[in-house]
């Protein structure tokens, strides 16, 4: 099996794996599918959960699909109840190391405790899906010369 670490140093081209999922009752899943496919199309192995998932949903898919970035898409309101149950259940499974994002409509006011939370990154409403596909891309690569 290729490492992420391997692939960051271009010794073997294995796409960065990434689980985008839809935490809660959220039943808006057009710019996660839209995000996903823009992911697919760039080279990335995409998992996509589907709508109402729980925090130990997602951090089990994480787990079992080996995945080094997790995409949290949310437009309920819910994320400052459900952001910290998802890094909890991350954190047991031992999976400190993924890189978490979140998209969606995240107000500017949570965005500093969302960070803290361990979120590196929320894309908001018209971000371009060039910035964050570059951005993931670049923060895998970094994270896994910082690991190596």
């Amino acid at each position: 099996m290729t490492t992420t670490a391997e692939h960051a140093s271009g010794s073997h081209p294995a796409p960065i794996r990434m689980l985008i999922a839809k935490p809660g009752l959220d039943g808006h899943d057009r710019g996660a599918k839209v995000m996903a496919r823009a992911f697919r199309d760039a080279g990335f192995e995409v998992i996509y959960t589907g709508l109402f998932q729980t925090p130990e949903m997602i951090a089990s898919a994480a787990l079992q699909e080996d995945v080094d970035v997790v995409g949290l898409s949310i437009l309920s309101g819910a994320h400052m109840t459900l952001f910290p149950k998802i890094m909890a259940a991350l954190r047991e499974r031992g999976l400190d190391d993924v890189l978490v994002v979140a998209g969606g409509t995240i107000p500017e006011q949570d965005q500093t405790a969302v960070h803290d939370m361990g979120i590196a990154r929320v894309f908001g409403p018209g971000t371009s899906m060039r910035v964050a596909i570059d951005y993931v891309r670049e923060e895998v690569a970094r994270r896994a010369v910082d690991a190596g």
